[in-house]
């Protein structure tokens, strides 16, 4: 199907019709930051959410928090744990057979290929951009998500109702949808996550190959340039290395940038930082896949579920984007 441009008025029901239903209730595995603040920010909007985590003080956090814990999982199940524990996740749990399930991944055509492989329909993948380097349970946050863009996979063999129902958990905690293919959220992601982290890192290294001096005298700008270079060491690497292609490309073209004279580069930077936000044009969208993903590709979110379509933004045309 060729992809249609964004509906800005009211739209027939695609070719799946979706009626209301009362929301089903969510299980979260893996209660670390992630997790656990999506459990916390649920629980505290009144849904119906259970989690499960290894560490006992995982799970203590979260009861304070108001989530049942308990190895029986139904509903839409929630897969927050690092990237190579994915697969065996759901290992020795109870989980109900038509649960939906999806993740919080940083990457996501690796874990389309695993989960969808073993889930089928019953996947969407999903990835919120929000997060600190801090992790654990220490660093639980039920306002994590709120405005915070998050990328959810509608892929041709999605089944739209369960997508809209993780899309509805997004909205819940306060996030902004963007509809995305796997293969466009690695491209996207690896230019705005991966390169960034590495970029710190290399920046923290060669400051500290500079010696105490330099280090001693560090401070806004390296403060932020390398903040993120204190985040898990196997949670960068796996962000990095489950999505090479794109990150490698991604790095490449930061090298080009900065091969460019000194003035040209600076001046190109600081065009893109200090461009305003983009003015948004509220959109309603039929609930059909091209019309969802063109919304996305715009630069644009899914902001209130409603019957028959979504509402929603765009950038305005002609207005510039950070």
């Amino acid at each position: 199907m060729a992809d249609d441009p964004v509906s800005t008025t009211p739209a027939r029901p695609g070719p799946f019709p979706v009626p209301t239903m009362p929301a089903p209730p969510v299980s979260v595995v893996g209660l670390g930051q992630l997790g656990g603040s999506l459990a916390a920010a649920l629980a505290a909007a009144g849904r119906a959410v259970s989690g499960w985590d290894v560490d006992p003080a995982a799970r203590a956090a979260a009861e304070e928090h108001g989530v049942f814990v308990t190895q029986e999982l139904t509903g839409v199940v929630v897969l927050a744990v690092p990237l190579p524990a994915l697969g065996s996740a759901l290992d020795g749990l109870r989980v109900d057979p038509g649960a939906t399930v999806t993740d919080v991944g940083s990457v996501k055509a690796p874990v389309l290929a695993e989960l969808g492989a073993a889930f089928g329909e019953r996947f969407v993948g999903g990835h919120p951009m929000c997060g600190t380097e801090r992790s654990g349970p220490d660093a639980v946050d039920p306002d994590l998500f709120r405005g915070a863009r998050w990328a959810l996979c509608l892929e041709p063999g999605t089944d739209l109702r369960r997508w809209l129902r993780v899309a509805e958990i997004a909205l819940a905690v306060g996030a902004e949808v963007v509809p995305v293919t796997a293969a466009e959220h690695d491209d996207a992601v690896a230019a705005i996550s991966a390169v960034p982290h590495l970029l710190a890192a290399a920046l923290a290294a060669a400051a500290g190959e500079a010696g105490p001096l330099a280090l001693s005298l560090a401070a806004g700008s390296f403060r932020d340039g390398t903040r993120v270079a204190g985040s898990d060491p196997a949670f960068v690497t796996a962000l990095v290395t489950g999505n090479a292609g794109p990150a490698a490309a991604a790095l490449d073209r930061v090298r080009a940038q900065l091969d460019r004279p000194v003035p040209e580069l600076v001046a190109a930077g600081h065009a893109v930082r200090a461009a305003p936000e983009p003015v948004r044009r509220p959109v309603r969208v039929p609930l059909e896949r091209a019309a969802l993903l063109a919304l996305g590709r715009s630069g644009g979110a899914v902001t209130r579920r409603l019957a028959a379509f979504v509402e929603g933004w765009t950038p305005e045309p002609g207005t510039p984007q950070a």
